[in-house]
């Protein structure tokens, strides 16, 4: 561990979870009001939430796993839906956004005074910490009820830096993790605050295997642009970043006029220095010391960090030959004496597509498009139920928006979406990305033949409220169906904890920026999703 400013070693410690370990079928987090005459805060007055009522929670009632027929035929009551054999128990985490608080190369303008909380919210001094409490109650969770695998869906750095991914990997791992970075940091002028302490993590119980797929935060500057050798330079420098507004700007990374901020991680809430329009500084300001561990990784790069690990499998679901192609799609079987596939698929834009509103798309070129056809087609010859894991979700964007169906892919999302529908063994499409939990029922155009309609399920992010992963459990019914059970689950966080203390900058957050996640005032919903299936796959679960 680094020495603070006075070059006294700080401990590490482990962080504390609160005992009691609960999903949402239990409890639920909801919010305070706000106090009624409370006055305006602005996002980065972080000092002054809780004098104002702001970030405030309490415990609410659990709640119940909603069942849906939205598959089945019009006449389905679930009368006759009675559970069998449960094939399948797997946990999904999401959107961690693992954070450097001190590089030069955020977006804290677009959020500190409002406008995009992904650019700024104080839950950025905490991400890593928030991972370790997840990690923590899937480890408790698992002991009540043992758990097969996870899955990770993307976006575990928020801006593609080395340092960030290799915290995410090692919170994972049970490593130590020292997030305070900048080369001769120590020896600034005042001590670290106690968001860049270093400590020891949990890390997940090893005997659950987890594997990633590749969002666009994972290789795109702030999820948004692709990196260029400006940027390059930027991240492992110490001049902070000067760019344009890069939302409209048709030039994007190659605008320039306001320094982007840094937050100074001397100040107990880390104070944002270093940002405004270029015209108000008289010298480009500087973050406190530079970091080669800052550097933007390449695709190959960020792959290839999975197969530095202690955890299990190697690679992490990416394989070698992945690796050297720059190819981020794998399939996996979970179980040996379960027919199911799993299907990771990247689709997040190419680095070299064109920039159309950003790169937080989803797409697909003719590569990884002809790839998930032939998984497809051999999943159902060998007769296998399959899940689709993807970072970005399909068919709930409208068209245009800085998350729908990007333009350059090569099919368009509806001719993706008929494709998808002539596999009547796909039954789930497991997505993140949007920071919102969401269930669609993408229902077979063909009512002779339910069972070719499939489910999209999306997770919460773990960066912003509600801050939650869920479980999923795959249920063989016995009246030809299977049920997908779904519940969301906050972590389990110890009073004054880190974790405790960004779940209520989260909440602030939410008050604050209003995003809009629906299904106030928890954000949480849980369900038992029915799905029909084919005459073949009832034979082969019967068996």
């Amino acid at each position: 561990m680094k020495p603070d400013a006075e070059g006294n070693e700080r401990k590490s410690a482990r962080q504390p979870i609160a005992t009691g370990v609960a999903t949402t079928l239990e409890k639920t987090i909801v919010p305070d009001t706000i106090p009624a005459g409370a006055p305006t805060v602005f996002p980065y007055e972080l000092a002054k939430y809780e004098a104002h009522g702001y970030g405030g929670w309490r415990y609410g009632p659990g709640l119940p796993a909603v069942r849906r027929f939205d598959l089945m035929p019009g006449s389905c009551d679930g009368a006759s839906i009675t559970s069998a054999v449960r094939l399948l128990h797997f946990f999904a985490i999401t959107d961690i956004h693992i954070t450097d608080v001190q590089s030069p190369a955020q977006a804290i303008y677009f959020g500190y005074k409002g406008g995009l909380s992904s650019a700024y919210s104080g839950v950025m001094l905490f991400t890593h910490h928030v991972l370790d409490a997840a990690v923590q109650t899937i480890n408790a969770l698992h002991r009540q009820d043992p758990i097969d695998f996870g899955i990770s869906l993307g976006d575990t750095c928020n801006n593609t830096q080395y340092n960030e991914l290799r915290w995410y990997i090692d919170v994972l791992d049970g490593r130590p993790i020292d997030p305070d970075s900048g080369v001769g940091h120590g020896a600034a002028p005042g001590a670290r605050r106690d968001y860049l302490d270093g400590y020891e993590t949990t890390g997940l119980d090893r005997t659950i295997p987890w594997y990633q797929a590749r969002g666009n935060h994972d290789h795109f500057w702030m999820g948004f642009l692709a990196v260029n050798d400006y940027l390059r330079r930027t991240y492992v420098g110490q001049d902070i970043l000067n760019i344009g507004n890069a939302l409209t700007d048709p030039r994007g990374a190659d605008s320039r006029g306001f320094y982007m901020g840094c937050l100074d991680g001397r100040t107990p809430c880390g104070d944002i220095m270093g940002i405004g329009p270029v015209a108000d500084f008289a010298t480009a300001p500087r973050v406190l010391a530079a970091d080669p561990n800052r550097r933007s990784l390449s695709k190959a790069e960020w792959m290839s960090e999975f197969f530095t690990t202690a955890s299990s499998p190697p690679g992490h679901g990416f394989e070698r030959a992945g690796v050297d192609a720059g190819f981020a799609c794998y399939t996996f079987e979970p179980r040996s004496d379960v027919p199911l596939r799993v299907i990771v698929l990247d689709d997040t834009q190419r680095d070299d597509e064109p920039n159309v509103h950003g790169y937080g798309h989803a797409s697909l070129d003719q590569e990884r498009y002809d790839w998930l056809a032939r998984e497809l087609d051999r999943g159902q010859a060998d007769g296998q139920l399959m899940i689709i894991a993807a970072h970005a979700p399909i068919g709930v964007e409208a068209a245009g928006s800085p998350m729908s169906w990007g333009s350059a892919a090569c099919v368009s999302e509806a001719e993706l979406i008929a494709k998808l529908h002539s596999y009547p063994n796909l039954i789930l499409w497991a997505a993140g990305h949007r920071h919102r939990n969401a269930i669609t029922a993408l229902r077979s155009p063909d009512a002779d033949r339910p069972e070719l309609g499939f489910w999209e399920v999306e997770t919460a992010s773990l960066r912003d409220f509600p801050q939650q992963f869920r479980t999923f459990e795959i249920v063989a019914n016995g009246d030809d169906t299977v049920s997908i059970v779904t519940t969301d689950v906050d972590p389990a966080v110890a009073d004054g904890s880190p974790a405790a203390r960004s779940r209520a900058y989260a909440v602030a957050a939410q008050q604050i920026f209003k995003n809009p996640l629906g299904l106030m005032p928890t954000c949480s919903y849980n369900a038992e999703l029915v799905t029909p299936l084919s005459a073949e796959m009832r034979s082969r679960l019967a068996r």
